[in-house]
């Protein structure tokens, strides 16, 4: 969907790319819109992705990530066996009461915020991480996961949670684990084009197909891939552009498969310190045709009303054309941003 051919609307987009990341930095714009808007470009506006959220229920958030609420059936699917971990299974039974007071109050009242929903915890959540006795939050996120509630839509920054059946569809088939596997593996498959059969294991959503799809080599590059059989057979009809990736867009989400197969390096350096920055904080992938040729360091000012563009980092030589194109997303970008300029450094 980064062809010059754009998707019709943002439920289309959805269900081919599978899912749209949630992540909070917006040091530009939330990626989940930034990624919608490089598909559907200035016809796209951020309430469009609300709207199907909370108003029509086309999409649903799920775990950090938008996906189109058909897949409520692949979802049920993977609850069934959630929490995996004894550890986890055991809070969760020594706290069954606070559990059930969730569910109570959610049913009494409707959709609430965490901090709306009172601790009742017998056994507090012990992590030597950030989670530690944030008892109401690990509940929350563990009754989502075992779809017993759901997130019903968001007030700024803040989820708001209510019970499942009031959120999802009734009477929804659900597949065995394996049918979902199955189903979940293909559809990342022909979102991707081409992926490692089995890799390591990522947070939240695979980056690898099974046995989805063909076998494939790559020359250069070893282990078992995968490759989608349609997007092969369309592959003469590409038409490409110019785009302004999200650091999290699943075209270069896995790095090492953006590294192998594009020659493509990168790394999200917004937690790194300053000076050991080499492209910047959030800096922007940039697809040219068919090739990722670079990245873009800028910020969005939004009290100055501009777009700060700290510098243009080019893996390959631009040539003007390039360049010009660059520049034209640029324009496009703080258009769409509500931004009247854009400064560059000097």
């Amino acid at each position: 969907m980064l062809d010059a051919d754009r998707p019709a609307n943002l439920l289309a987009t959805v269900e081919h790319l599978t899912l749209l990341q949630i992540d909070p930095t917006a040091a530009i714009a939330p990626s989940a819109d930034l990624v919608a808007w490089t598909r559907l470009g200035p016809a796209y506006q951020p309430a469009d992705l609300k709207r199907a959220l909370e108003e029509e229920r086309t999409l649903l958030e799920h775990n950090a990530l938008v996906r189109p609420m058909s897949d409520v059936g692949l979802i049920l699917a993977a609850a069934a066996g959630f929490p995996r971990y004894e550890q986890s299974r055991e809070w969760l039974r020594q706290n069954d009461r606070f559990r059930r007071d969730v569910l109570d109050l959610l049913e009494r009242s409707g959709p609430l915020a965490s901090r709306d929903i009172p601790d009742t915890c017998d056994v507090p959540w012990a992590s030597t991480g950030w989670t530690h006795n944030r008892n109401v939050t690990q509940m929350l996120e563990y009754m989502m996961l075992r779809c017993e509630i759901a997130i019903c839509g968001r007030v700024g920054r803040e989820r708001l949670w209510d019970l499942a059946q009031r959120v999802y569809p009734a009477d929804v088939p659900v597949p065995t684990v394996e049918e979902a596997n199955r189903i979940r593996n293909e559809r990342r498959l022909a979102a991707l084009g081409i992926a490692r059969r089995r890799t390591t294991a990522v947070p939240i959503e695979p980056v690898d197909v099974g046995e989805a799809g063909e076998p494939a080599v790559v020359e250069g590059v070893g282990g078992e891939w995968r490759v989608d059989p349609a997007v092969l057979a369309g592959i003469d009809d590409f038409d490409g552009r110019t785009a302004l990736l999200s650091p999290f867009d699943r075209l270069v989400y896995d790095r090492a498969r953006a590294l192998e197969i594009f020659d493509f390096e990168y790394a999200l350096e917004m937690y790194k310190p300053a000076a050991k920055r080499r492209w910047g904080y959030f800096a922007l992938p940039v697809l040219h045709g068919d090739r990722l040729v670079g990245k873009v360091d800028a910020k969005a000012d939004r009290k100055a009303s501009a777009l700060h563009v700290h510098a243009i980092h080019q893996d390959v030589k631009f040539t003007r054309g390039m360049t010009r194109a660059v520049q034209d997303e640029l324009a496009q970008l703080a258009e769409w941003l509500g931004l009247e300029t854009i400064r560059t450094a000097e």
